[in-house]
C-alpha cells in the first residue's frame, strides 16, 4: 500500500507531540513530571531539555510507517546491531531464537549450534522467524535477508547474535556474544563468506591475537582498512586486525595498557577508576580526525585514544546508572563535518544521549521508555544514514527497529 507523503508528515507531527519528543525541541510543562524524575537521577545541563538546544545537535521525529511489513509472515527476535551502507541501506542483525514459541507458530524446527527454536508439526498459520541478517532499502522494503550454520559446513554461525558492521567497500561483518562465539566472520551483501577471524570456543582470553571472545560489534577505518573490534563480552580490550587479510595488529585495555582478565567487581561512582574496563566492552567510534572512541559499558565511561592505543581521556557519563550502565554504543553524525558531537545510545536509560566530543560532557538528551513508536525498550545500538536520519534496535522485549527522522540540518 502507497501511502500519501502528506498523511506520513502528518502523522509523524502527531507521534511526535504523543511521545513527548518535544523534549528534542524544548521543555512542556506535560512532560515535567517524568523530565523531573529524570534529571534527578541523572543530572545535565539546564539546556539539555529545554529550549536553548545546541546549535548543531540533532533532532528528530519518529516515522511510524518504517520499515514496510516484512514479507512472507517474517517476524524479529531481539534486534542486536544496526548499520547502514553507503547507499543507505540499512542492516540489521536479530536473534531469531528470542522469539515466543506462540508468536512463531509457521517457524519450521530448527537448530543453530546450541539454540532450537520452530515447530514439528507447526503450530499456527504466523509467523516465521526472519534470518538472522537483514537489510532495508531507504523506503524500509527488506532486499537482503540470509545467515545461520553453513549449510556445507563452512562455518558455524552465532549462539547469540550480536554486532553488524558494513564497511565502506560494502561487505558486511558480524559477531556474536554468546557461549564459545570466539569469531569474527565478513560476508559479501548476498551472504558469501569472505572471511573468517577466530573460531568457536578457541579463545585464550584478553592477550590471544588470533581470536576474540564475544565481540561486541567492530568498525573498519577506510583510511587504514583496519578492523577494530570492541571485545568484548568475554575479553577485556579493544584489538585491530588488518581486515583484508584478518591478521592481528595490535590491543590494548583501559588506559592503554595491556588488559588483565580480571574482574574489577560492580560499578562503584564513589571508587576510584577501574584499571581494568568491565565486561562488556560495548560501543566504538572512530572519527575523522584519528580518535577511537570505546565504551566500557558497566563502568558508564568512554575513553578515548590516538589508533595506536595512546590514551588521551576519559569521562563518566550518567554516574548513578548501574547494572548495564549508560554507555551502549558511539556513533558520529555524518551531516557534521566537524562531528561536533558524540551520539550514545543507552538501553538502561533509554534514551539517546549527545555529548560535546571534545569534553564528553553531556549537552542534551531525549527518549523515554515504552513500546509507543518513538519510546525504547531496551535500546542497543543505532546508526546514522548520509542524510542524519538515525535508526535504532532494540533487545530484551524491545524485538524492532525504529527510524527517526532528521528535522535539522548543519
Amino acid at each position: 500500500m502507497i501511502r500519501p507523503q502528506t498523511s506520513i508528515r502528518t502523522l509523524i507531527l502527531a507521534t511526535l507531540m504523543a511521545v513527548g519528543l518535544s523534549a528534542c525541541m524544548g521543555d512542556t510543562s506535560s512532560t515535567s513530571s517524568m523530565q523531573s524524575s529524570a534529571n534527578t537521577l541523572l543530572p545535565m545541563p539546564a539546556d539539555a531539555s529545554g529550549s536553548q538546544v545546541p546549535e548543531g545537535v540533532a533532532q528528530f521525529a519518529v516515522d511510524p510507517f518504517w520499515p514496510q511489513p516484512l514479507p512472507n509472515n517474517l517476524i524479529l527476535g531481539q534486534v542486536a546491531g544496526n548499520s547502514v551502507d553507503s547507499d543507505d541501506n540499512i542492516w540489521i542483525i536479530h536473534r531469531p531464537h528470542t522469539v515466543q514459541a506462540t508468536n512463531a507458530g509457521s517457524t519450521p524446527l530448527q537448530t543453530s549450534r546450541d539454540n532450537s527454536w520452530g515447530h514439528d508439526p507447526l503450530q499456527s498459520l504466523c509467523c516465521t522467524t526472519a534470518p538472522p541478517v537483514i537489510a532495508f532499502d531507504p523506503d524500509g522494503n527488506v532486499i537482503q535477508a540470509w545467515g545461520g550454520d553453513s549449510p556445507t559446513g563452512e562455518y558455524q554461525w552465532f549462539n547469540n547474535e550480536h554486532g553488524i558492521h558494513v564497511d565502506y567497500q560494502g561487505f558486511v561483518w558480524v559477531a556474536g556474544n554468546g557461549g564459545d562465539d570466539h569469531h569474527l566472520m565478513k560476508f559479501t551483501q548476498d551472504g558469501e563468506l569472505v572471511l573468517k577471524i577466530g573460531d568457536v570456543g578457541v579463545s585464550q582470553g584478553s592477550n590471544d591475537t588470533n581470536s576474540v571472545n564475544r565481540a561486541a560489534t567492530m568498525e573498519v577505518d577506510p583510511e587504514t582498512d583496519e578492523l577494530y573490534v570492541a571485545d568484548g563480552y568475554g575479553n577485556r580490550r579493544l584489538i585491530v586486525f588488518d581486515a583484508n587479510t584478518g591478521e592481528y595488529l595490535r590491543h590494548w585495555g583501559a588506559y592503554g595498557e595491556t588488559p588483565r582478565d580480571e574482574d574489577p567487581g560492580p560499578w562503584d561512582p564513589n571508587a576510584p577508576p577501574s584499571r581494568t574496563w568491565r565486561t562488556p566492552v560495548h560501543g566504538l567510534a572512530i572519527s575523522t580526525d584519528g580518535r577511537v572512541y570505546v565504551s566500557d559499558r558497566p563502568s558508564n565511561r568512554f575513553q578515548v585514544f590516538e589508533k595506536d592505543g595512546t590514551y588521551l581521556m576519559e569521562n563518566v557519563l550518567a554516574p548513578d546508572t548501574y547494572g548495564p550502565g549508560s554507555t551502549w554504543g558511539a556513533e558520529l553524525d555524518p551531516t557534521d563535518p566537524e562531528q561536533r558531537f558524540l551520539y550514545v545510545p543507552d538501553g538502561t536509560n533509554n534514551k539517546v544521549w549527545a555529548l560535546d566530543r571534545t569534553t564528553l560532557e553531556p549537552v542534551y538528551s531525549w527518549g523515554t521508555g515504552g513500546r509507543r513508536p518513538g519510546q525504547f525498550d531496551w535500546l542497543h545500538y543505532m546508526a546514522f544514514d548520509s542524510n542524519g536520519n538515525l535508526y535504532t534496535g532494540e533487545v530484551q522485549t524491545g524485538h524492532r527497529v525504529q527510524k527517526f527522522v532528521r528535522l535539522n540540518g548543519n
